[in-house]
């Protein structure tokens, strides 16, 4: 680290027992997609399809972290990292969504646990990142309210084999994007494309969350470790009206509706927000009971955030207005950076993100983890001069130096921010776009699966042993 890189680092300064990792998702780093009886998920069925992603190309084997974990658990101790997001697949513990346990599957995971307590990482286990079972989809996935049962049933079996081990959980991940990219966009599995008819997912996956908050409290607190902790993790993004005119303020307003409160409000103060802007009365499938599960008091909320969305109301004749929908995307200001995935580049919004949340929910939002920041670039493998390789990935850098610097003004006005998890810790299947879009600290080579560290490797671990020092 040379003296400037030091200077800048010490200016960033978090709190002290800030929590520092790197995140991942199993169905995007494990491979190994028919080892051990795992069954088929949406995921599976979703890549097998001709034209589903951009590439065409599957996950049989991705970053093959299924067999290569050791080996990912030293990147996370070399890099300080105090804790580890991972996602526990589903249909590796219950390949047909419902039903006994696999054993091979949880002792997988059993392994990988002990494997990072052996190194002094704790663990932070996402229970759902987008896997559901198969077969559950065929009975009508989300869209049917027996899901959330099936869903808190999984979860105790989780619980029965590692919840003497791990002491904090996420329920479920971006609900938001199984909802509209999943089930009313049809860009992302299963790939239906509902539009509005899409909603009931929102209250089955929330519903499910709250009966798995239930479970876990239930399950007490691991023997010698105090209480088990419980979070939910939302995809938010800061929504901005391309101008001051009426008609774009209230564009914004509804997608910041549909696609950040209805999936906080109903977790944070137990009601579903105003849907009169999309012709809803009340919100569908509501039945006594389910937001008090669902509205469980939490010991942290997991925020995952990327970029501002900018928005505009719908021009005559647009497919979105075609289609019913009270906004369309709209362009950034001229000259805003982007990312290989042409997401905007504002860390001043990711601040501006955070203390809205923090002064429009108050005392009702719990602690904030950021469960998931990152950037997506095009990396160059080059050679080192040792004989060695290496990825020079500064603009990566400065996204994330960016976005911390904005962690840290949030903090400065009153948020209650406890870590940081950037996406990801290495490369991985980016879903539909396949392996087109590299979010890593860590480059991996999808044919050896060789892993390669990155420069911002290099800056995040020196960044943490300064927050440490």
């Amino acid at each position: 680290m040379d003296a400037s890189s030091a200077g800048a680092m010490e200016s960033l300064r978090l709190p002290a027992g800030f929590r520092w990792g790197a995140a991942t998702a199993a169905f995007q780093i494990e491979g190994s997609t028919t080892a051990d009886g795992r069954g088929p998920s949406i995921w599976d069925t979703f890549t097998a399809e001709p034209g589903r992603v951009i590439d065409g190309s599957n996950a049989l084997v991705a970053a093959d972290s299924y067999r290569r974990y050791r080996d990912d658990i030293a990147l996370l101790a070399d890099l300080g990292a105090t804790d580890y997001r991972f996602s526990i697949s589903w249909p590796r513990v219950q390949p047909g969504g419902s039903g006994p346990a696999n054993a091979a599957g949880l002792d997988h995971y059993e392994r990988f646990v002990d494997a990072l307590g052996e190194a002094g990482i704790a663990p932070l286990a996402t229970l759902y990142h987008w896997d559901l079972p198969q077969p559950l989809e065929d009975a009508g996935g989300w869209l049917v309210r027996d899901t959330a049962s099936r869903y808190a049933d999984y979860v105790g079996l989780v619980l029965d084999r590692l919840g003497d081990r791990v002491g904090r959980w996420i329920t479920l991940n971006e609900p938001a994007m199984t909802t509209l990219e999943g089930y009313a966009l049809g860009t992302q599995a299963p790939g239906r494309t509902l539009m509005l008819g899409a909603l009931p997912t929102v209250h089955h996956q929330l519903l499910g969350h709250g009966l798995a908050v239930a479970a876990i409290r239930a399950s007490g607190a691991r023997p010698g470790s105090g209480p088990i902790e419980v979070g939910i993790t939302n995809n938010h993004t800061l929504v901005v009206p391309a101008s001051e005119e009426a008609a774009d303020l209230m564009a914004a307003g509804a997608f910041d509706l549909i696609y950040n409160r209805i999936f906080i409000d109903p977790v944070l103060t137990g009601a579903y927000p105003d849907l009169s802007a999309f012709g809803l009365a009340e919100f569908p499938g509501v039945e006594p009971g389910d937001l008090e599960a669902i509205s469980a008091p939490l010991d942290f909320y997991g925020v995952n955030s990327y970029n501002p969305t900018y928005v505009a109301a719908p021009a005559e004749g647009s497919e979105f207005a075609l289609a019913g929908l009270p906004f369309e995307p709209a362009a950034p200001p001229e000259g805003t950076l982007v990312t290989g995935f042409d997401w905007p580049v504002v860390p001043g919004a990711f601040a501006e993100l955070l203390v809205g949340l923090h002064r429009d929910y108050g005392d009702v939002l719990p602690p904030v983890v950021i469960t998931e920041n990152g950037a997506s670039y095009v990396d160059e493998v080059v050679p080192d001069g040792d004989g060695g390789l290496a990825v020079h990935d500064a603009d990566r850098i400065a996204y994330l130096d960016g976005h911390l610097r904005a962690v840290a003004a949030a903090i400065e006005q009153g948020v209650d921010v406890r870590g940081y998890f950037v996406w990801s810790l290495m490369d991985n299947f980016e879903w539909a776009q396949g392996y087109t879009q590299r979010f890593g600290l860590v480059h991996v080579d999808f044919e050896t699966g060789d892993r390669t560290r990155k420069d911002s490797y290099a800056w995040y671990r020196d960044l943490i042993a300064a927050q440490a020092g």
